[in-house]
């Protein structure tokens, strides 16, 4: 996905801009590139991008590959349009030709416009543009008495850290009772409870406690360092679990100091929530429809406050880091959720300007929602279904709220990487039943584990290799791990029951891996069937993303129930090209010819066979290349939840052209 801008920042992406730029791409999952005169380099690289050369004026395309893409070009073109990007300071450093802000000493630096009016740069998040009054959210932070324990302390400090984890669980399970709870914070708060009663965290505050650390102390502690091993990966989503073990912590002290958190419930109606950090607990439990939008210190694009922001539609900045704490007494806070903006106390000008952008973002919101229930369909009666792309339960809701026709890929990687350890049959099952009950009774596609040595997770050991993408990822891991594709399947057998599940596996290359896992398939449904365990068949199906596997498409169709072609890794492999290689970075181009020839020759293969033929790669969302892909026989897009509606006018377009 890409588009292209004329920059507008002063003086163009010299090294401040750059940096900042740099900074927000980093906040998002997708691969991002910036192109000029044919050159493409990563946007996360600062040196890279200064090296590009990048004047005001100059035309550039931004290119983004992920599941946050249309998220990261609408902040990143939001940046480079803006004429003011070029003029924030930083550290009491000032652009070239506008006199800085002297902040006082010690202060959070702030960027002060030619207009006046305090701006902070941080994470775009949750997109959308608010204006409101500050509600500041300054909680103590939380210290434990440093006390060292006697000898026959111990096992008393033992009982009591226990006793307040069941406490905590309970209050936990309480939320998860109430109705009100929407089903997306429902799994947010799931995922807390069970980092609650982790083995790694119970386990290392209860050395701590024998080592003769009081409670509150030891759960610091070992909160801290679990906290540091998720901050230290290279992965955005395990990263935000730091923030989540935290919370956790936060709340497990607060019981054993007899102390409640700082209430929210009586925050103003369209107020924007101001905070250092938001335990996800609390913003869940919240009265979200009063809350305008949020501005935090921690967390990033995929942290928990993030999904609970996008899921109820607030716009959302985060990852301001120190500078948060200039906010503190604000009397009105303008955000810009696509940018990353945060505009302290703006004046007239500004106010007007956002109370106008507000209004159009509102309109635009309105004209598609007319198509949130729109059935699509060709000018034939033909039904295209047009489904979300989702990684967790969290993202339920905002797929439902776009009118979401299924779900057409669930990556289950997410439920396996935000876990210290590999889930339970148990687990999953619960997972896909929920999915399959959201949906129902569309259908939703599950994309069995699709992880490689490029994604570590806990519980499976990856050898070294010289490129993970052309290595033992996908089926190919999950043949050689019985013990751990089993109970994958075993938990899609038992949630099938519950609404229309079915199964897609990843690079497929050889015909014999669908006849091997479709035994496996057998072995666990009569597994199950002899334990008494509820279960239901599901369609299997393929997703095209190797050049095997689309030279194969015709023989591949008469062995499965439906294809879904992955345009992500489809192009990479068919180009050859790194899509994370900014020198090769053009070469990754969906609407290549070589490439929308290989999604025609698997489009052809199923249409012929007479199953169905869908696509779940980012461009599946893509306006201009929809029509085409409908024409080659594709009868089901899947997209993120942001990209339903247009997609829906776009179909809804063609068939009025008839």
């Amino acid at each position: 996905m890409e588009r292209s801008t004329i920059v507008r920042v002063h003086e163009g992406l010299h090294a401040r801009p750059a940096t900042r730029f740099v900074k927000l791409a980093k906040g998002f999952e997708s691969d991002v590139e910036l192109v000029k005169d044919g050159k493409a380099v990563s946007a996360k690289s600062s040196v890279k991008l200064m090296l590009l050369a990048v004047k005001e004026n100059q035309e550039v395309t931004v290119r983004a590959n992920g599941a946050d893409a249309i998220e990261a070009i609408e902040a990143l073109i939001g940046y480079l349009e803006n004429p003011h990007a070029g003029l924030d300071s930083e550290a009491g450093e000032a652009a070239s030709d506008a006199p800085a802000a002297v902040a006082p000493q010690g202060a959070s630096p702030i960027a002060v416009p030619a207009e006046g009016t305090a701006k902070l740069q941080g994470v775009a998040a949750s997109e959308g543009v608010a204006i409101g009054p500050a509600f500041a959210h300054f909680p103590a932070e939380i210290e434990g008495p440093g006390r060292r324990l006697q000898a026959d302390e111990i096992d008393g400090e033992l009982e009591r850290f226990r006793g307040a984890v069941a406490s905590v669980q309970a209050r936990m399970d309480r939320t998860l009772a109430e109705d009100s709870l929407s089903g997306g914070d429902r799994g947010i708060v799931a995922a807390l409870r069970d980092i609650a009663a982790d083995d790694s965290l119970t386990a290392g505050v209860e050395k701590f406690i024998r080592d003769g650390d009081d409670a509150v102390s030891a759960v610091i502690g070992a909160a801290s360092s679990i906290a540091a091993d998720f901050s230290a990966v290279d992965d955005h989503y395990l990263n935000a679990r730091a923030d989540d073990v935290h919370a956790v912590g936060r709340q497990i002290c607060l019981v054993l100091l007899g102390q409640d958190e700082v209430s929210l419930e009586t925050i103003p109606q369209g107020a924007i929530l101001i905070a250092d950090d938001i335990g996800a607990w609390d913003l869940a439990r919240a009265p979200l429809k009063r809350i305008g939008g949020v501005v935090c210190g921690h967390g990033g694009a995929t942290s928990h406050i993030a999904i609970i922001a996008r899921s109820h539609g607030i716009p959302a900045v985060l990852g301001l880091g120190d500078k948060v704490n200039a906010l503190r007494n604000a009397k009105v806070v303008a955000i810009d959720g696509n940018a990353g903006h945060v505009i302290v106390d703006p004046n007239e000008a500004a106010r007007a300007e956002f109370a106008t952008r507000v209004e159009a973002a509102a309109q635009e919101r309105a004209g598609l929602k007319v198509f949130k229930h729109l059935t699509p369909s060709r000018a034939d009666g033909t039904v295209i279904e047009v489904a979300a792309n989702i990684g967790s339960l969290e993202e339920i809701e905002a797929a439902q709220e776009a009118g979401a026709m299924g779900v057409g890929l669930f990556r289950t990687e997410l439920l396996f990487m935000r876990h210290m350890h590999l889930p339970s049959e148990e687990m999953q099952a619960e997972t896909y039943s929920a999915l399959a009950k959201a949906f129902a009774p569309h259908s939703v596609i599950v994309r069995t584990l699709d992880i490689g040595g490029d994604k570590p997770i806990a519980g499976i050991e990856f050898p070294d290799e010289e490129n993970p993408f052309l290595g033992w990822r996908g089926i190919r891991m999950c043949l050689d791990r019985p013990d751990i594709f089993k109970k994958q399947l075993r938990a899609l057998l038992r949630a099938a029951i519950h609404g229309n599940i079915k199964v897609m596996l990843p690079m497929v290359a050889e015909i014999g891996e669908v006849t091997r896992t479709r035994a496996l398939v057998a072995e666990c449904a009569a597994e199950l069937k002899a334990e008494g365990v509820p279960h239901a068949a599901f369609d299997l199906g393929v997703m095209i993303e190797t050049p095997a596997a689309v030279l194969i498409a015709p023989a591949l169709a008469k062995e499965v129930a439906f294809f879904s072609i992955g345009t992500n890794d489809l192009t990479q492999y068919i180009m050859a090209a790194d899509r994370l290689n900014p020198t090769v970075a053009k070469l990754n181009d969906v609407t290549n010819p070589a490439v929308m020839a290989a999604i025609e020759l698997t489009a052809r293969a199923g249409v012929a066979a007479g199953i169905m033929v869908g696509m779940c790669g980012e461009a599946a969302g893509r306006p201009d290349l929809i029509p085409i892909f409908i024409k080659m026989g594709l009868t089901e897009l899947s997209m993120s939840p942001a990209s339903i509606q247009r997609a829906k006018k776009t179909i809804a377009a063609m068939a009025a052209e008839k």
